[in-house]
């Protein structure tokens, strides 16, 4: 019942007035419970993702590259593990510059045909430095979780989809790591079919299609996320479980 109702039907002003202000103190503090416990349930939950994050399991995964890959592929995983040690105290850029190199110059560019066998197979890290070969999708994921463990923020960070276009033939589908030193502005480009870093107004030869990564799904010009990429994407979906398996996160 109102404030107003039980002013007219009552005709009592003040003993309504009481209990007005009774009852929305109620539904206020019951409010303001609920309203706790779901921030407290978010503030809980980012806390998991952030700790899982900070703390994977490296010596685990290195077993298992040893166990399914053997030696050199153990022997790669322990030269990314030293990269993100000797990494940790360098600036953003540095680190950008840095994982950029090393996945560049020590994996082989394959299609997942034949690596995997399959039209279309995006690799966890360790699947990736394990057959020492993969494709661009294989590059860039690999990069981004590598940066992300350096301690660069995703709204710095996107796996960007583009069409690649050289000369006069048609555009082919590529994707390539967009580093966004300010989160709105020009991002830098890592390409494993180019040796350096540059800024995406210095690469012509991409059209993004779309960007996303852990927590997004963005279209040109967008700057609100238009969906839930794990719920879009099966095959990052699929290797962000893989990857949990294997000890990353």
């Amino acid at each position: 019942m109102g404030f107003e109702r039980c002013l007219k039907s009552q005709g009592l002003a003040h003993n309504c007035l009481t209990m007005w202000y009774l009852r929305r103190s109620r539904l206020k503090t019951r409010l303001r419970g609920l309203w706790l416990g779901a921030w407290a349930l978010v503030f809980g939950l980012s806390l998991v993702y952030v700790a899982s994050l900070a703390e994977p399991n490296l010596d685990k995964m290195q077993a298992l590259a040893s166990q399914r890959y053997g030696a050199g592929a153990a022997q790669t995983v322990a030269a990314w593990r030293q990269l993100i040690e000797e990494s940790r105290a360098l600036s953003d850029s540095d680190k950008v510059n840095k994982v950029n190199t090393f996945f560049n110059r020590r994996i082989l560019y394959k299609t997942d045909m034949e690596v995997y066998k399959q039209e279309d197979y995006w690799a966890t890290p360790l699947e990736f430095m394990g057959n020492g070969a993969g494709d661009c999708e294989d590059f860039v994921i690999s990069k981004y979780m590598t940066l992300q463990m350096l301690g660069i923020t995703n709204e710095h960070l996107r796996l960007i989809y583009v069409r690649y276009k050289v000369g006069d033939t048609p555009p082919i589908a590529h994707m390539v790591m967009g580093y966004y030193p300010q989160p709105t502005g020009e991002p830098l480009i890592l390409d494993n079919m180019i040796g350096s870093v540059r800024p995406a107004s210095m690469r012509s030869d991409l059209t993004p299609v779309f960007s996303f990564n852990s927590e997004g799904l963005w279209v040109p010009g967008a700057s609100a996320s238009a969906a839930d990429p794990t719920a879009r994407l099966s095959q990052w979906r699929n290797a962000l479980a893989r990857m949990r398996e294997e000890g990353l996160f």
